[in-house]
């Protein structure tokens, strides 16, 4: 077997020593990737011929390259030395003609004035041959100034056009008094001066010329006596730079709703800044250009002010508010900036923001106002510190929370306004906004009255037809409606827009000029005490319609004895006063005791602090009593009338009436010159009325201490009566004239009365028959 294999590796590797055929070595090693080899190497071999075949061509190109650049090279020095050949021609003639000349004067000289006719032709032919020399002359320059023009030379040829111009000043002149040779010179040099201001324009007009040429291009044109062309150019230039830079951030101004504003005016004014430096630099002082700085400049405002609109958000937001406030803060600090460089335009912008603001603020006061006052379906809370909220929070246990949501939106809503104002839109507009403001609470305070039980009787609310959300029933939520109102005026309005008030008190005492000069009548600056005196009326109105329904309900809810009408003073039963020893005031005014006792009351716990306020309001619910006394035409119709049975008892008993309700106002604290006088003017007519049947005033009647005392009496017994029963049950027993007022005993001191807001009662008289009666709808002659 090792014998068999042996011969058969022989076989596959033969000898070394034995030559192998060529065509064998192919059989046996030659593979496809061989072929394939090979046939690379011949296609690289034939790249490679071809390659250098290409070499050589550049190489033989260039060469040539070479030599004809030489050539032109060559060719440009040949046409050098022609130039200069010809000048010198030019220079040998001239002298030649200058020596002609001179040789012509010595002749002249000479021959006298045999040779006269014949020096006029010669000097004549002379003058032809300076004619021509002048004109070749031109026609070398005028042939000069076209080889620049057509070289884009522009610089050089001005400069050659400015020495020729300098050098013969008749070119600059008008053409009357020039020969036709240099009108003719003159006509063609304006031609080329027309094209040179072509290619400058044209220039100019190039998207990407730069600054340092666009100056270039207008010193030339001033060069030219192109000045008016030059300006306008500049001041298109300038303009198109602004458009640029405004388009190129109006695709950023969504993302930026309050500032974009002011970066548009940043963009406008610095650009109208910068006009107006380089326009003094390049063009001087001249009004021409001045005045057209001015008119650019007032084009450019008003297309910021439409562009400054047509891309602000929505008017009635605060966000526009926010953009246009801060759109005038820098506008007008932008046109101080330019009254340095005598340019004014703080009228012209005033005048065109004007109506602007007033539109953004009338929007947003509109929208403040269904914020405020629009509760039907509105869940959402208005974020208020602690420092604004807390004085309302303490009426939301005696009232309804919507009262107090109420007064927090009508804050939330003023003090959204005034953080969006800027100091300049203040001192400019302030006058108008605070208006707008005590627009936006008497709004406020007429759906409060509407919030109030009874009949509105004000003519002026007529308007209110929509559904009020919440009503005031009971004493202690009309207690803290008002109270809710007093607090907006006393202690939050004066914190929301106290930064108003400073801004404007601080430029009336610094005289700020700006605003003095410029700021347009309709927005000047509100007197504090006027403005105030606004919130005031409307508080006011609030305070007099709830007096005004709380008084006619009492008085319209009472039947018998204990209603108030003339009736009680008609007749002369019981005793004469005077020998009364339990002398007390008519039952109306005792139950009134009780309701202003009970009012007091309440008053203490829903206005816990604001003891202005409990002062203010029991006094003008007092003075409404003897007010609706002394206008009620029913009353004095029955005690006037004739055949009215009037006795002295009657008098004297409404002339304590009289007295019994001046001492409550004075004991409870409250004393009213108001009050005496109208108390006063009632004793006055009811005497007049009792003189008229016979009564005697003067011997029937005591004297006014009398009374005085009786009422003061009459107080303290009321307060120490010893029934707790409801004071409408008069006893008809032997004391049918007392009241029984509570269990809770007074002090018995005389000398130390003690304010009704400090009487705790149980149950009043008017309390215990509120919730059976209805408030009476009352005709106009009861209003």
């Amino acid at each position: 077997m090792k014998m068999v294999e042996s011969s058969e590796e022989e076989d596959d590797f033969p000898s070394m020593e034995s030559v192998t055929p060529q065509s064998k070595i192919d059989t046996v090693y030659q593979s496809k990737t061989e072929k394939g080899i090979r046939k690379i190497c011949f296609e690289l071999l034939d790249l490679k011929d071809a390659v250098e075949n290409l070499c050589s061509n550049t190489r033989t190109k260039y060469l040539a390259f070479l030599r004809l650049s030489d050539e032109v090279v060559e060719m440009k020095h040949e046409l050098n030395e022609l130039q200069k050949h010809i000048s010198s021609h030019g220079i040998l003639i001239q002298d030649l003609m200058s020596g002609v000349s001179h040789e012509l004067d010595e002749w002249s000289r000479a021959g006298g004035d045999l040779l006269e006719a014949d020096d006029n032709s010669l000097t004549n032919e002379a003058n032809g041959i300076f004619s021509t020399e002048v004109e070749d002359r031109r026609m070398l320059f005028l042939e000069h100034v076209d080889v620049l023009l057509a070289e884009h030379k522009i610089e050089e040829a001005i400069d050659a056009i400015d020495t020729e111009e300098r050098s013969y000043p008749e070119l600059k002149g008008s053409g009357d008094s020039t020969t036709d040779e240099s009108s003719s010179f003159k006509s063609a040099l304006s031609k080329r001066k027309a094209r040179l201001e072509n290619q400058l324009v044209e220039i100019s007009r190039q998207p990407s010329v730069g600054i340092l040429e666009l100056r270039k291009v207008l010193s030339s044109l001033l060069k030219l006596g192109k000045g008016p062309l030059a300006h306008q150019i500049f001041l298109k230039s300038y303009g198109s730079r602004l458009q640029r830079s405004i388009e190129d951030f109006l695709a950023l101004c969504p993302c930026y709703p309050e500032t974009y504003s002011a970066t548009l005016s940043n963009l406008v004014f610095s650009m109208i800044s910068l006009a107006t430096k380089d326009s003094g630099q390049m063009f001087g002082d001249n009004p021409l250009y001045s005045n057209k700085i001015v008119q650019w400049a007032e084009w450019e405002i008003e297309s910021l002010v439409r562009l400054v609109k047509e891309n602000a958000p929505p008017s009635e937001t605060s966000s526009a508010l926010r953009a246009a406030s801060v759109f005038v803060q820098a506008s007008l600090n932008h046109c101080s900036a330019l009254e340095m460089q005598d340019l004014k335009l703080t009228k012209l912008l005033l005048v065109l923001l004007q109506p602007y603001v007033e539109e953004v603020l009338e929007l947003n006061f509109r929208r403040a106002r269904k914020m405020a006052l629009d509760l039907v379906g509105s869940d959402e809370t208005m974020p208020l510190s602690p420092r604004l909220a807390s004085p309302l929070s303490t009426f939301a246990t005696s009232s309804d929370r919507m009262l107090v949501d109420c007064g927090m939106r009508f804050i939330f809503a003023v003090k959204e306004i005034a953080e969006q104002l800027t100091r300049l839109v203040i001192l400019h507009f302030g006058g108008n906004i605070l208006t707008r403001i005590s627009q936006l609470f008497d709004k406020y305070v007429e759906v409060l009255i509407k919030s109030l039980t009874g009949t509105t009787e004000d003519d002026n609310l007529t308007d209110l037809k929509e559904h009020i959300p919440f009503k005031a029933e009971t004493d202690s939520q009309q207690l803290a409606l008002l109270g809710t109102a007093f607090t907006i005026v006393e202690e939050l309005l004066p914190m929301v827009v106290s930064r108003i008030w400073n801004v404007l008190s601080e430029s009336k005492e610094a005289g700020d000029g700006l605003t003095e000069n410029v700021m347009p009548p309709i927005n000047s600056s509100i007197d504090p005490k006027e403005w105030r005196r606004q919130l005031q009326q409307s508080l006011d109105k609030l305070r007099d319609h709830f007096c005004r329904q709380y008084v006619l309900s009492f008085i319209y809810s009472r039947d018998g004895e204990t209603r108030l009408d003339a009736q009680i003073y008609i007749g002369g039963k019981g005793k004469d006063l005077l020998w009364n020893s339990d002398p007390l005031p008519s039952l109306p005014f005792q139950a009134l005791f009780g309701k202003l006792q009970q009012l007091a009351a309440v008053a203490g716990d829903v206005l816990l602090g604001k003891e202005k306020i409990q002062k203010v309001l029991l006094a003008r619910l007092t003075e409404t009593v003897v007010m609706w006394l002394s206008n009620e035409e029913e009353f004095w119709g029955v005690l006037e009338h004739e055949s009215a049975p009037l006795r002295p008892v009657g008098l004297q008993q409404l002339m304590l009436d009289m007295h019994f309700t001046v001492e409550i106002a004075r004991f409870a604290g409250y004393p009213s010159r108001h009050l005496n006088k109208i108390s006063s003017d009632i004793i006055a007519r009811a005497v007049k009325a009792f003189a008229a049947r016979g009564v005697d005033p003067q011997s029937s009647v005591p004297e006014d201490e009398w009374f005085v005392e009786t009422a003061k009496g009459a107080i303290n017994k009321l307060l120490m009566g010893g029934s707790g029963s409801d004071v409408s049950e008069v006893d008809d027993e032997e004391d049918d004239e007392h009241i029984i007022m509570d269990d809770e005993v007074i002090s018995d001191s005389d000398n130390s009365p003690s304010s009704l807001s400090s009487v705790e009662s149980e149950e009043s008289f008017a309390s215990a028959q509120m919730e059976e009666l209805e408030s009476p709808v009352l005709t106009d002659s009861e209003n």
